[in-house]
């Protein structure tokens, strides 16, 4: 299962602290690890812990792929339908963003796939690119077009939309547009007590924006929550005090509830996205254009289940 593209061990990183309390969410004896490397673009990291591994995506090379702690890296799908975000629904099972099919699926135990949702209005989605579940069951997903501006990470083809929004689909199936005046609407994620979502757009302006949830099916009080200091925010995740940890092209930007930035940590490549995941859900994966890294820190992330 250990690939000859594998490289473990540190590499050169380092955290650049703004704010003192940011010291209190590293470990002094902990260095950036990188754990794979080989992909085109990684995306998506989803953490088991049933089972101490992690499933990331691979956009370009059309597969995904899984880390399993000791034992090491062997491909999980492929092909994955140009497979994007992924994340784990209450019942444990694994919900994916394709690009190349334009639709979010869940894979169930008996690894068979249900089509969640690929149209709406009868009309095709664009490309769904990261997906959350809420509490109740519900799926919030974002859309924006890079699935189908080339065929690089999808199939090039126009948007029957002619919109990128963010949707969120019911439990009985139904979808709605809960989001529609995003550029690029890419990484989302709720707050730990769920009143807020909070979603990045890669379009202009490259910012974040946080909405309240209002009776846990639709969004109020638009505002920005921080402008993005380094390329764009991507995908990003939230520890169980609150503190948002983002992706950037140069590392991770880590903001405290209110919005002030307390820190950064360099990665040597762009990063994708990041997810909270070991036992003790202490361990920063980081999914960064060619490779997999990880980070213990002093913060546990909102993993469920």
């Amino acid at each position: 299962m250990q690939s000859d593209s594998v490289q473990s061990g540190a590499v050169q990183s380092g955290p650049d602290i703004l704010q003192p309390r940011f010291s209190s969410l590293l470990l002094g004896n902990c260095r950036l690890e990188k754990l794979y490397t080989g992909t085109r673009w990684a995306e998506g990291p989803c953490y088991f812990a049933d089972g101490n591994y992690l499933i990331w995506s691979d956009i370009p090379n059309n597969r995904m792929l899984r880390w399993t702690d000791g034992l090491g890296v062997e491909v999980f799908r492929n092909p994955a339908n140009c497979s994007n975000g992924n994340t784990r629904d209450r019942e444990g099972r694994l919900v994916t963003c394709e690009h190349l099919t334009r639709r979010v699926t869940r894979t169930e135990y008996d690894g068979s796939i249900t089509v969640l949702a690929d149209r709406y209005e009868g009309r095709r989605l664009n490309s769904p690119n990261d997906v959350v579940v809420k509490s109740d069951g519900s799926i919030w997903f974002t859309d924006p077009p890079y699935g189908i501006l080339s065929d690089y990470e999808g199939k090039k083809s126009p948007s029957e939309l002619g919109g990128n929004y963010v949707f969120r689909l019911d439990p009985s199936g139904a979808l709605s547009v809960v989001a529609d005046d995003f550029d690029k609407p890419n990484g989302i994620a709720f707050t730990p007590d769920e009143r807020q979502l909070f979603v990045a757009d890669s379009g202009r302006p490259h910012h974040m924006r946080v909405f309240d949830v209002k009776d846990g099916k639709s969004l109020a009080n638009s505002r920005v929550f921080a402008e993005c200091d380094a390329g764009i925010f991507d995908g990003f995740r939230f520890d169980t005090d609150g503190n948002l940890w983002a992706s950037t092209r140069a590392g991770i930007n880590v903001y405290a509830p209110e919005g002030e930035m307390l820190g950064k940590i360099r990665v040597p490549e762009a990063v994708a996205n990041l997810t909270f995941g070991g036992p003790k859900r202490n361990r920063l994966f980081i999914t960064a254009t060619t490779s997999l890294y990880s980070l213990f820190v002093n913060a546990n992330g909102v993993q469920r289940p």
